[in-house]
């Protein structure tokens, strides 16, 4: 084992669990499924329920798929796909830094994960117990990442975003 490998999963674990204390939170916080599809609603993410709920499951998901390091590529697009799609229907219009509601936030966890993917999760991972190796590292774990990241928040996008009507006033 190396220092590589301990810093492969401290990224991973931190990176994961806070991505998958987001979607436990669309579960089980404080407006729950319903709440969360409110406010999915109210950004013109509709319909709102389909939106927390496959939201709050693609954050569990590849937040632990990440964590444990298992086809590690996978759930790194679905941070792509997640911080994007947060990243244009709610923190775009307020700038670049976190501290005004921006998107720094979302830019920080995409890029990070594509690198964990592009890197490989390292020894310490499921990846490496299943295949004796990292899945798809290099250069397919960055083109895999960030490619179905991409298409996965395009196609989302494209297909249900529909922006408020600005009031007047």
């Amino acid at each position: 084992m190396m220092s590589q490998d301990v810093g492969l999963l401290i990224l991973r674990l931190v990176l994961g669990v806070t991505l998958a204390a987001h979607g436990y939170n669309k579960f089980f916080g404080g407006g729950r499924i319903p709440g969360t599809a409110r406010w999915f609603d109210s950004i013109g993410m509709k319909p709102g329920t389909f939106h927390a709920t496959v939201a709050a499951s693609t954050e569990m998901a590849a937040g632990l798929g990440l964590a444990a390091g298992l086809l590690t590529p996978v759930p790194a697009a679905g941070f792509v796909s997640l911080m994007l799609v947060a990243a244009w229907t709610v923190h775009r219009a307020n700038g670049f830094f976190i501290v005004k509601e921006g998107w720094e936030y979302n830019l920080v966890l995409a890029v990070s994960a594509v690198a964990v993917a592009t890197l490989g999760a390292g020894r310490l991972s499921l990846d490496w117990v299943i295949f004796g190796h990292n899945w798809y590292d290099g250069w397919a774990g960055l083109l895999i990442s960030a490619g179905l990241g991409l298409v996965g928040a395009f196609g989302q996008l494209l297909i249900f975003y529909r922006p408020p009507a600005k009031q007047a006033g």
